[in-house]
């Protein structure tokens, strides 16, 4: 997502097509580590350098064949090349006439789909890229191409055209992207731009809690951005679900039904217009649109918004198909991958001092099975690529409750919090740690003590995630040294803590003990 937001703020600030090619490779060389970029694209039976970030003094003068150099070569085929090393001494290796490339050593040619052209991320020094690196920077230069698209298909439909014709043909090219949260974004944004309006922002339904879950927005104010998910029943938004047409609010700061008059006033939002995301009479979102002053909508604008919100319902189902798809393709490498980490989590306990009972061994082994079951579970019902933290720690919680709690003790549970939402890799590292944490709170927290609380948090601070464990049962011993007394669970948390860049801390706070770990979202992945 970090990736797609900066590549849309680099095409949101072109002011003509050679300056979105100039803006895109600035920011394909920041987010790819590449020393340099050249952004190729298709005229005729030509290749035509549209930008370098090397050499611009040669955009729009340097013209190739399609069949010459690694560019035709890639440009014919569809297919990447990668060379890692020596990139002048491959055979279909060709200098642009003029133009000083002697520096290159590794590089990455992609095309750009479908069709377009070739992006050519050069690196100075050699460049050896494993399969999941190859794999980020191909998707990388799909969310540009997706851009790109964007912003030509806006300026090729003409001043003359309709706003819904405008936005028609976005909508149209956008569906036929796999990324959700691209395409959301990426409508908020035309949106504000096309009606002139203050704010404009996309909740999705999430029918299993009865929520509307702010999924984009292009408000510049961060607050707004934390917004929390609203019920349907308390909301002007579930309103326009439930009736299944537009709601107009005159003036959001002045009305009873309107969740979050502080920040209203705090941007300066007066009128509202919600609109429900449906197909097929099922409702999945609603699109809300803010403006700067007390307004009335036309009815032509009503009906461009309508229009725009059914094709956005469209493009949501298509992108949650292919991505059902694409999963479904690669379900056995993840389940592969998940094996893989029970087996080594495996080996690590069968290194530590011996169980004081099989019984006692099994359930470790069990709880951390389950950790990772239970991101598959919430695989398969959410998003189907992102899966939240609180739904894991709900269900962590809910299997201490019936599994493995002693019957001499009464404990209860409390999950609070952000739903954040992480990709795969990142969802089953939370569950390890929050299944070891809850575990190691119920076993090691009240072993003298027998009734008490366990309190789990989750807490989003502008893309710092914290995660809280907390428990008011024994209390730590006076002399606890978190590295040398440290049991094999949380051994485990020290070692994820570090493999998602954070920290990990167990002390005593005000007569609770607390395990946190913080990471940040932002340095997790490149999307």
């Amino acid at each position: 997502m970090i990736a797609s937001q900066a590549l849309l703020e680099s095409a949101a600030r072109a002011k003509s097509e050679d300056e979105l090619w100039a803006e895109l490779a600035q920011t394909l060389v920041g987010l790819s580590g590449a020393d340099a970029c050249d952004l190729l694209t298709r005229q005729g039976e030509q290749l035509v350098l549209r930008a370098s970030t090397h050499s611009p003094e040669y955009n729009n003068r340097v013209r190739i064949s399609r069949s010459v150099g690694i560019s035709g070569k890639v440009f014919t085929t569809s297919e990447p090349v990668f060379i890692a090393s020596a990139a002048e001494k491959d055979s279909f290796y060709a200098r642009y006439p003029g133009l000083d490339d002697s520096q290159t050593e590794g590089l990455a040619v992609i095309p750009i789909p479908p069709n377009l052209g070739v992006c050519l991320l050069r690196k100075d020094t050699e460049w050896p890229l494993d399969n999941s690196g190859q794999l980020e920077l191909i998707k990388l230069i799909e969310r540009m191409s997706l851009c790109a698209k964007v912003y030509l298909s806006g300026r090729n439909a003409g001043l003359d055209a309709s706003r819904v014709g405008a936005l028609s043909e976005v909508s149209t090219t956008i569906a036929q992207s796999p990324y959700i949260e691209e395409i959301l974004q990426l409508l908020v944004n035309l949106t504000a731009q096309q009606f002139n309006y203050l704010v404009c922002t996309v909740r999705l339904l999430d029918e299993q809690h009865g929520e509307l879950v702010l999924r984009a927005t292009q408000a510049p104010a961060k607050a707004y951005a934390r917004k929390r998910a609203i019920k349907l029943g308390e909301s002007i938004a579930g309103r326009a679900i439930a009736e299944g047409k537009p709601i107009v609010i005159e003036d959001v700061q002045a009305d009873a039904d309107y969740i979050g008059h502080d920040l209203a006033v705090e941007q300066g939002m007066h009128s509202m217009i919600c609109v429900p995301l449906t197909l097929h009479g099922r409702a999945v979102g609603v699109l809300s649109c803010y403006t700067s002053e007390i307004r009335a909508f036309s009815s032509e604008e009503i009906q461009a918004l309508e229009t725009l919100a059914k094709q956005a319902a469209v493009s949501i189902e298509h992108a949650k198909l292919q991505v059902r798809t694409t999963l479904m393709q690669e379900m056995h490498h993840r389940v592969k991958n998940s094996l893989q980490q029970v087996a080594a989590l495996l080996r690590l306990q069968l290194r530590q001092a011996p169980y004081k009972s099989l019984d006692e061994a099994l359930n470790d082994v069990l709880g951390r099975i389950l950790a990772i079951s239970a991101v598959h579970d919430l695989l398969s019902r959410e998003d189907l690529d992102h899966v939240g933290i609180r739904s894991i720690a709900e269900m962590l919680a809910q299997h201490q409750l019936q599994a493995l709690m002693k019957p001499t003790h009464k404990l209860n549970f409390e999950v609070k919090g952000d739903e954040i939402r992480l990709n795969m890799t990142q969802a089953t590292q939370v569950a390890l740690v929050l299944n070891e944490l809850i575990q190691n709170a119920v076993e090691h927290g009240f072993e003298r003590t027998f009734e008490g609380d366990i309190h789990v948090t989750v807490e989003d601070n502008e893309g710092e995630i914290g995660l809280w464990v907390s428990n008011n049962g024994d209390r730590l011993v006076e002399s606890f040294d978190i590295v040398k007394q440290s049991n094999l669970g949380l051994q485990i948390v020290e070692n994820l803590a570090k493999g998602l860049g954070g920290t990990f801390l167990l002390e005593q706070r005000l007569g609770w003990t607390v395990a946190e770990v913080k990471f940040s979202k932002a340095g997790m992945n490149l999307g």
